[in-house]
């Protein structure tokens, strides 16, 4: 992890590798927690974890389980805090964009584009020209 201190305000940054499975989804949850855990999110409340940090670990496990359902190998999660903004990005070999679907109540799937797009300031997705992309998610830590 890098940290420093830009203009005064704090950065930091850590990249992670995550392997092709369902287990990666929890493991990048908890790498957000620890990541986040002690950082600028505020205190954490009576449960132990801030708001925030819970609204970043459900972006974050939402943008890694779709790399993994759709790529055929290890995806990247980059995490970066500066000033009052989180960011995530999660690259994956898929060219296969993520869909922001229209609510219903009986799908069984769909939804975890709709709750990075609720929980961020903003989302993009950016193709890397060798068929793959990443997806980024900046929240707000106020």
């Amino acid at each position: 992890m890098r940290a420093h201190l830009r203009g005064g305000r704090r950065t930091a940054r850590v990249e992670f590798l995550l392997p092709h499975g369902s287990a990666s989804a929890g493991r990048a949850r908890r790498l957000t927690r620890e990541f986040l855990g002690d950082g600028p999110c505020g205190a954490p409340d009576a449960g132990g974890t801030s708001e925030r940090v819970r609204d970043a670990q459900l972006v974050v496990s939402e943008l890694v389980a779709n790399a993994t359902r759709v790529g055929s190998s290890h995806c990247r999660l980059s995490l970066r805090v500066d000033a009052d903004e989180f960011t995530v990005e999660v690259h994956d070999d898929s060219p296969d964009r993520p869909v922001l679907h229209a609510p219903s109540a009986t799908a069984e799937s769909g939804r975890g584009i709709a709750l990075v797009h609720a929980l961020s300031r903003r989302w993009s997705v950016v193709g890397d020209g060798q068929g793959g992309k990443t997806v980024r998610a900046v929240l707000s830590l106020n």
